[in-house]
């Protein structure tokens, strides 16, 4: 059972809810919520901002509180740990926006990239995800190795389950948050693999997906370990190549309903 903390202003009407998971970042969160706080403060809508946390034995939950004293539009949503999908699925249904934009707690791609997933820059598309690879994506400071497992990994994902998608993996992506309420109702995976699952079931169901070239930063996680996730994502690979034989993905949901809410840009 979930338990928030913290809400949106009285009456506001939200254009975009910001889903961050956490599990144990209470060294990084701090700088990521003032420099995403400094961003909203200039933006000529309003957001909401939902800190999932996974269970943190750290400070998280905290901090997040804390700070939401003073930051009417920062929300704290407090699970059991279950992992860095079912924390995504928890934000992407208690999200009141018209779109829900999840990201990683570091933010390593910056803040000001934020509008190119959104109107007027991006119209008419379901789903945007960001891409670290192709025509104006940009890497910073990552380790060869990683890299290569990264694109080892994104190949088995487009040899699979997503051809045509460069940059499954990159925790960046911003959706209609209805459609995001359809997939979260659908989910199976809680672990890393859970992008993968998001974007296969959308694109099963018709939904428009387009890559968005980003900047991104390399940050070391002490909650990654390369070879333990790599496996646990490609078994999550797996698992949806068999959900979607048993005909799991087969239809989308009705809608899953939330509060509705006009938008003024």
């Amino acid at each position: 059972m979930a338990t928030t903390q913290g809400q949106p202003d009285d009456g506001a009407t939200l254009l975009l809810s910001i889903i961050i998971p956490a599990y144990n970042e209470a060294s990084r969160l701090p700088k990521s919520l003032r420099e995403l706080r400094a961003f909203l403060d200039r933006q000529p809508y309003a957001a909401e901002v939902i800190v999932v946390d996974d269970g943190s034995s750290d400070a998280t939950a905290d901090l997040v509180r804390e700070a939401a004293q003073r930051w009417p539009a920062l929300r704290l949503l407090q699970t059991p740990q279950s992992g860095k999908g079912h924390a995504v699925r928890q934000g992407l249904l208690a999200a009141r926006g018209v779109y829900s934009f999840f990201c990683d707690a570091d933010f390593s791609m910056p803040v000001s990239q934020i509008p190119k997933f959104l109107p007027p820059q991006l119209t008419n598309v379901d789903i945007a995800i960001a891409t670290r690879e192709g025509p104006g994506a940009r890497r910073f400071g990552e380790p060869l190795r990683r890299h290569i497992m990264g694109r080892i990994y994104n190949a088995l994902v487009r040899a699979l389950a997503l051809p045509g998608i460069q940059d499954s993996q990159c925790g960046f992506k911003c959706l209609r948050a209805d459609i995001g309420r359809q997939l979260a109702a659908v989910q199976t995976i809680n672990d890393f693999g859970f992008d993968v699952e998001l974007l296969y079931v959308a694109r099963q169901w018709g939904y428009r997906i387009v890559e968005i070239p980003v900047d991104w930063y390399y940050s070391p996680s002490p909650n990654i370990h390369a070879l333990r996730d790599s496996w646990r994502m490609t078994r999550d690979l797996l698992t949806v190549r068999r959900l979607a034989r048993a005909g799991h993905y087969h239809a989308a949901p009705s809608a899953v309903s939330a509060p509705t809410s006009t938008v003024h840009v």
